[in-house]
């Protein structure tokens, strides 16, 4: 089985794929100092309450936007899966053209979205993930990465506001009654949500007025339900479209893959 792993800024997430079917995930926090051997016993109990075993993986897949979680990975995947592990950006062909100056500089999530984004639903596409960040990237009618947009995310904003300002307290991220809140809670909820709708709606709007055409729109991350019910723009919602590209691509790498464990290198 493919064991697909996203390292993401807050959580870590590990999926286990027979084929494409999803038959286990789990999730960590993502610590930068976490060592090979914190991650497998972590991961390992996890996986060993569903019924399943280390044995069980023969093939494992990385997509991260932390640096300093990928050699802990590869040390985890060789000494207790008995994996080499392959990166996204760094071991394999991405079955999607990113046309940009500097391919290597995009975060390899944002290009994983584009790749499952690109599977389901027909190009043009922008693809809105709510993760730390709020990254709106785009696949246009040929079926190219090309760019987009990053705003400060959801949770962020929230903490640097009650951070910064100290009689505003910690909130929990809601859809509100109204947009005049009548209290400190329901005016901060009021601002944070419609707030972000506003962003959203506002920035896929600028995206197609400067593509020139209208474009299929995606919602994926924890928050996408939840925005989806204000915007009128959140049409479809995949909450895993990160796991499903890294199948799409370990699907379209298997046999390079499988040439490299028999070879050794």
């Amino acid at each position: 089985m493919l064991l697909a792993i996203d390292v993401g800024n807050t959580n870590t997430v590990f999926a286990l794929y027979r084929g494409r079917e999803p038959v286990g995930q789990w999730r960590l926090s993502t610590n930068r100092d976490r060592t090979a051997e914190e991650y497998a016993a972590a991961l390992i109990q996890l996986m060993s309450l569903e019924g399943h075993g280390r044995e069980d993986v023969h093939a494992i897949l990385i997509c991260s936007v932390v640096p300093q979680a990928v050699l802990p990975l590869r040390w985890m995947s060789r000494d207790f899966f008995h994996c080499d592990a392959f990166v996204v950006g760094e071991d394999l062909e991405l079955p999607i053209e990113v046309a940009l100056p500097n391919p290597r500089e995009v975060g390899a999530d944002r290009v994983v979205n584009a790749v499952a984004a690109l599977k389901l639903y027909p190009p043009p596409l922008v693809i809105v993930d709510f993760g730390t960040a709020t990254t709106f990237d785009v696949v246009d009618g040929q079926g190219r990465y090309c760019g987009g947009a990053i705003a400060p995310g959801i949770n962020l904003s929230l903490e640097a506001l009650s951070r910064a300002a100290a009689k505003l307290p910690r909130i929990a991220v809601a859809q509100p009654e109204r947009v005049i809140g009548r209290s400190t809670i329901e005016a901060m909820q009021s601002g944070i949500y419609w707030g972000y709708v506003g962003l959203i709606d506002g920035l896929i709007a600028r995206i197609e007025q400067e593509y020139g055409t209208p474009m299929t729109v995606v919602g994926t991350g924890g928050l996408a339900k939840l925005f989806a019910k204000g915007s009128a723009r959140l049409s479809r919602i995949h909450p895993e479209l990160t796991m499903l590209g890294l199948v799409e691509i370990h699907e379209s790498n298997a046999s390079r893959m499988r040439r490299k464990r028999r070879s050794g290198t």
